[in-house]
């Protein structure tokens, strides 16, 4: 028994703590009472209908962890309002209580879903580890849903598009410390294709058909510790009584991506220090570690090094992810795949798309995309050019298909010479020039609708939010994002 069933007072040990949430549909008016008082004296939030309908209509609209449904009542019969409760989605466990306990009606409201039966007159003590019992399947189920949505297994392995020596001589470590248990620091600016690396060490490795989970340290992100260690049943000062499990537990036995690492703070970066060392994480509220066998991948946009020296990142930690360190290079000193990246993304857009199959990029957009120095990297790339497929005119991209920044007569800059570029006293443009007119350009096209801009520029909504301030852009009047 959990301490969720605790006798007398809160039955998970906390007055703080939302209790069991326990529906009674009886039609007999002094049972129903009697349950309603013992049940409630035992610390259960417990509401009471008195026929089938009004239990349907309080099921529907009420969020119930447990309900206990009379099999005769008017209305509608319990077994019928049991099938239409368990058609919704993530329904509360169900107990039919019966005066008729037929061999019969218990196979009928087992196939239609139901916990328990219970054969009138039943002891209250009975009733009372029943309805624990099935809250706790309750909390299993929704712990089960948490991981479906949180446990992302790594898609269907993609490679790195390069024809570019030096990325094609750091790639060709991968196959050989994919089956490696050792950390790896991925860095490199953001697009540059980190996660990518990382579900390509999953893969390639002998845990590939384990989880593969993500999480981003951003500060964005709230109470990171939480969802590392996750949660133990009836944790006290925690936001839910339900045992959440961490994201340390979910890899395990397979690798676990912490993106923008960096931006952990001492505390966070100390647990993750210990649980590489012990192999072990304690839930928050848990009095005994779990034991956890995590791949680590971290990544980061930033240099860890002058982070050390200023205090602000573990010199200890960084040793322990330092054992493999792979650095991807930005697209604009790869610029020999351009072109190939270009036509591998139009080339997978025609997979999805039959109708842009013979999409192709014209000489003179390519001449463009060759130019342009890509401060959001490959991601951005991607973006500009499935945008540039939808614009394609006769299933050719053409320049005026590109959301490059314009001259003040409408035309798109030429790219430069080399006796414009050539000569000590030459005056060339910044790549922050560029970045800066880049971004006013595609905020003017999209009519300052930062999500739309961002897309287009192949980076977050956040980290545009920043540009604008570090740029200093100031909203033209009339126009909401």
């Amino acid at each position: 028994m959990t301490a969720a069933a605790g006798t007398g007072g809160s039955p998970r040990g906390l007055d703080a703590a939302p209790p069991i949430r326990v529906l009674i549909a009886e039609d007999e008016i002094h049972l129903g009472t009697i349950l309603e008082q013992f049940l409630t004296a035992r610390g259960l939030a417990v509401q009471i209908v008195r026929d089938g309908r009004a239990a349907l209509e309080a099921l529907r609209t009420d969020a119930f962890d447990v309900a206990l449904l009379d099999v005769v009542m008017p209305e509608l019969d319990g077994l019928e309002t049991l099938r239409l409760v368990r058609e919704g989605p993530l329904p509360p466990e169900i107990i039919v209580m019966t005066g008729n306990g037929t061999i019969e009606t218990a196979m009928a409201a087992f196939k239609l879903g139901a916990y328990g039966v219970l054969s009138k007159p039943y002891r209250m003590a009975e009733i009372e580890a029943l309805v624990h019992r099935a809250w706790e399947k309750r909390v299993l189920a929704r712990d089960n849903q948490r991981l479906t949505l949180c446990l992302r297994r790594a898609e269907p392995l993609t490679e790195f598009v390069t024809r570019f020596a030096p990325l094609t001589a750091v790639l060709s470590l991968v196959d050989k410390i994919a089956t490696s248990p050792s950390p790896v620091l991925v860095s490199g600016e953001s697009g540059t294709g980190k996660a990518l690396l990382a579900q390509q060490l999953h893969q390639r490795g002998s845990t590939h058909d384990a989880p593969f989970v993500r999480l981003s340290c951003a500060p964005a992100h709230l109470d990171l510790t939480r969802q590392l260690r996750g949660v133990e049943q009836g944790a006290a000062g925690a936001a839910s009584v339900d045992r959440e499990v961490g994201l340390f537990e979910l890899a395990s036995g397979g690798t676990l991506l912490l993106s923008h690492i960096d931006q952990l703070d001492a505390a966070q970066q100390a647990l993750v220090l210990d649980v590489l060392d012990t192999g072990r994480v304690l839930r928050i509220g848990g009095a005994q570690p779990l034991p956890v066998q995590v791949r680590l991948v971290a990544s980061t946009t930033r240099e860890l090094e002058p982070l050390v020296r200023t205090g602000r990142f573990s010199e200890a930690l960084l040793h322990r992810i330092n054992a493999m360190r792979f650095v991807l290079p930005p697209l604009r000193e790869r610029r020999t795949d351009i072109s190939l990246l270009a036509e591998h993304f139009c080339a997978r857009i025609a997979q999805t798309e039959p109708r842009r199959a013979t999409c192709r990029v014209s000489d003179a957009a390519m001449a463009l995309l060759e130019q342009y120095d890509w401060p959001g990297n490959v991601r951005e790339l991607r973006n500009v050019v499935e945008r540039a497929v939808l614009l394609a005119e006769h299933g050719v991209i053409g320049p005026e298909a590109l959301p490059f920044p314009r001259t003040s007569h409408g035309e798109r800059p030429a790219p430069p010479s080399a006796e414009a570029t050539d000569g000590p006293n030459t005056v060339v443009p910044t790549l922050a020039t560029l970045e800066r007119q880049h971004i006013a350009d595609v905020l003017d096209r999209t009519q300052w609708h930062q999500g739309h801009a961002a897309g287009m520029l192949g980076i977050s909504a956040k980290t545009l939010y920043r540009k604008i301030r570090e740029y200093g852009f100031t909203r033209p009047a009339g126009r909401t994002s």
